[in-house]
């Protein structure tokens, strides 16, 4: 979430130092076996086929999601996220399964990228931070206080030990160790 912060501008930098900050685990339903709710079901189904090509970073750049990010985005306890590659054209009022404000890739030892998931936002100023969270594929979004968003990642591309829609993924690399973001006081891991 927090890649090449200086071309990609302070609002990037901020939506994405802040699901790091303060990643909530996702509820029960959605850490547990979710994969047999027909709701997620349909709802992972339509992502991959909408993200399918994204798996080639050269699709995705035609999509308008940038090429380069600056930074990978690692917790020191509970595994990485990815580089986040933004598409400003998708940050708006409205959830569509189909396009995702964030693919989450990770660069491989051969510094070729993999697609693992994506992350969905919705900025506070288009879904009050004081009104019903947006649900999308059945999942609450959460708060993001600190930079005034709701968001909720999906690992559609790569399994999570932790769930569907946890926040970080374990098994996700950061090349020499990632830019590492503790979680504030009140982040619940």
């Amino acid at each position: 979430m927090f890649h090449h912060l200086a071309r990609l501008g302070g609002w990037t930098a901020l939506v994405c130092i802040g699901a790091c900050m303060r990643s909530a685990p996702a509820p029960m339903s959605a850490a547990v076996a979710t994969v047999n709710d027909p709701v997620v079901v349909d709802g992972l189904r339509q992502l991959r086929a909408a993200t399918s090509a994204y798996k080639q970073l050269d699709a995705a750049v035609a999509a308008g999601y940038p090429r380069t990010v600056a930074d990978c985005i690692v917790d020191e306890h509970h595994g990485a996220m990815g580089y986040h590659h933004l598409n400003r054209a998708y940050v708006d009022e409205k959830l569509d399964v189909t396009k995702p404000e964030f693919l989450l890739y990770e660069r491989m030892p051969d510094s070729s990228y993999r697609l693992n998931g994506v992350e969905f936002i919705v900025p506070y100023r288009y879904w009050s931070r004081d009104s019903v969270p947006p649900v999308l594929m059945g999942q609450k979004l959460h708060h993001e206080n600190n930079f005034n968003y709701w968001y909720l990642h999906v690992w559609a591309w790569t399994d999570n030990q932790d769930g569907l829609f946890a926040n970080m993924n374990r098994d996700v690399q950061c090349p020499n160790g990632g830019k590492v973001y503790k979680a504030t006081p009140d982040s619940l891991w």
